[in-house]
Order: C-alpha cells, then sequence, then structure tokens
C-alpha cells in the first residue's frame, strides 16, 4: 500500500484561502501568517503531494485546473476538522456556537416555521444561518461543508457522506390555466415547471411519462409563485405542491392529485455531529410524526 502524504491542516487552509481570496497578501492575512510563510507552506504542499499546483501567469502564480481534485478535498477535510472543533468546543465550554440550516421555500413558509420559532426560543445562544434555496444546491453545500443541515427533496441517488432523515410526503397536483379542466394526462401541456436539474422536476417528469403525457416545456423558475402566475397567464400547465399552489395570494383551484414528493433532513455523515444539529434535526423529525395519519 502506497504511504499518505503527510499533509497538515494548516497547509490545505492555506490552499483554500488562496483559492477563495483576491490577492496572496489577502490570504496570508486571512490566515494569520507572512505572505512568505503562506508561500512556503504552499510549496511544502506540493512537495509533499508531488505535484505542482500553481503556475506563473506574469509576476505571479495562478491555481492549475487540474488542481481542483485537491481543492474539493482541502475544503472537505477543513469542514470535518471544523466539525470536530466545533464538538470539541461544545462539550468543554457549553457553548451552543453556530447552526448554518439549509431549506427549500416550502419547508422554510410552508411545514417548519413554528419548528424555527421553537427553536430560536430554547436555543437563544446559537446563531443560526438559514439559507433558502433548491434542493440540488443545498446538498452540494451540505457536503461542501458550507452547511450544517439542510431540510430537502429526497436526492434521486445516495450522495456519498449525507445521510437522509424522511420527514414528510408532499402531495403534488397538476394544474391547467383558468377555465380549462383537468381530463386526460394526453391533453395536458405545455408545460411550465421546475428547472432542469431540480429534483422536483425529476419527481413530475418521472410521473408524467408513466402516465404518458406529452412533455413540452415552454417555461422554468424555481420560483412556485412564478409558475402560478405563468399558468393564470394562460402560458402553460404546471405541477406544484398543493400547499403552495392553492395558499397564498392569487392561489390557483382545480387542480388534480397526481405525485408526492419525499422531504427529507440531511446531514453529513461522520462520528462527532455537532449536538445543535442532531437537536434541531430530532425536533424536524418529531414534527413531521406527529403529523402521520
Amino acid at each position: 500500500m502506497r504511504p499518505l502524504p503527510d499533509l497538515s491542516i494548516r497547509q490545505l487552509e492555506y490552499l483554500v484561502a488562496v483559492v477563495e481570496e483576491p490577492t496572496w497578501a489577502i490570504a496570508a492575512e486571512r490566515v494569520g501568517v507572512s505572505a512568505s510563510a503562506l508561500s512556503q507552506g504552499l510549496a511544502e504542499l506540493e512537495r509533499r503531494l508531488g505535484v505542482a499546483l500553481f503556475e506563473r501567469e506574469g509576476r505571479r502564480r495562478a491555481i492549475r485546473d487540474s488542481a481542483a481534485p485537491v481543492i474539493t478535498h482541502a475544503r472537505q477535510v477543513l469542514a470535518l476538522t471544523g466539525d470536530l472543533a466545533d464538538w470539541s468546543h461544545r462539550i468543554q465550554s457549553g457553548r451552543s456556537g453556530r447552526l448554518r440550516l439549509g431549506m427549500i421555500d416550502a419547508a422554510a413558509v410552508v411545514h417548519f416555521p413554528e419548528e424555527l420559532r421553537t427553536f430560536r426560543a430554547t436555543h437563544p445562544d446559537v446563531e443560526l444561518l438559514l439559507r433558502v434555496s433548491p434542493s440540488a444546491q443545498l446538498l452540494e453545500l451540505l457536503v461542501a461543508g458550507e452547511l450544517d443541515i439542510a431540510v430537502c427533496v429526497e436526492p434521486p441517488e445516495p450522495i456519498q457522506g449525507i445521510t437522509c432523515e424522511p420527514l414528510l410526503s408532499e402531495k403534488l397536483a397538476v394544474y391547467g390555466p383558468p377555465g380549462v379542466s383537468v381530463g386526460r394526462p394526453s391533453t395536458w401541456g405545455p408545460w411550465v415547471l421546475f428547472p432542469a436539474g431540480s429534483h422536483t422536476r425529476s419527481v413530475i417528469v418521472d410521473t408524467l411519462s408513466q402516465l404518458g403525457a406529452p412533455i413540452d416545456v415552454v417555461a422554468e423558475s424555481h420560483q412556485p409563485e412564478v409558475l402560478r402566475e405563468m399558468v393564470r397567464l394562460d402560458t402553460g400547465w404546471t405541477v406544484l405542491p398543493i400547499s403552495q399552489a392553492e395558499h397564498g395570494d392569487r392561489p390557483l383551484s382545480g387542480g388534480k392529485a397526481l405525485t408526492a414528493r419525499q422531504l427529507v433532513v440531511a446531514t453529513r455523515v461522520g462520528p462527532l455531529l455537532n449536538p445543535v444539529v442532531e437537536q434541531l434535526a430530532l425536533l424536524l423529525t418529531q414534527r413531521s410524526r406527529s403529523q402521520e395519519p
């Protein structure tokens, strides 16, 4: 077995800093070392890896495209090491720290606002940072270590390093323009849907294909409110969660139940989970179980 390279956390931290900051001087300031110490640390990282990570562009050094796997590894190692440091600090000091939460819009606005209010009230010392984005983006941020926990649509395939706990099954319905009855699937469309690559879009397209409905997508949006308005303007048909289509301003009506999407709470796999992450995940799953028939 080939021996592992003797890399240090500091060297990986230096690499991520120079990738993310506009200049090496700012990167050195960020990690608290001199520019020469930063340069020496990165040269030692290249030596230990046996791979060139930088190339000359005039008087400056630029990261090579081929260094992308090393950068990804560095970010993941720093995220996991940060998990360990946060966990250790909480155990030693009893402080709660920071929690970076990602949610799709339906989870944040429709399904779990009360749970978020309860969590804030019972954890006043936690700095809760909420990001609302589509599922695929949330899971990418979770893998990269930029989120601690995410509530999203279940991914179509398992993601290495991520565990998903079911929360609730959310019903989706098909809606036609005003005055148009939802008849046979062969008469549906054209469509205004969530963008390609969306987990919900995949669920919808799979179901429409099974029903033999034509799939002609003429417009896309991540925002349910935009899709609702497109239907009202007779741009096309759509499929939306009933909770978002039939509530709020200018709701749709006359929809026909089509399928469902599974919402999950996703966290990184590891023996040292942030206790606050576990507490929030438990709060969310308990609420979902209480809503089961």
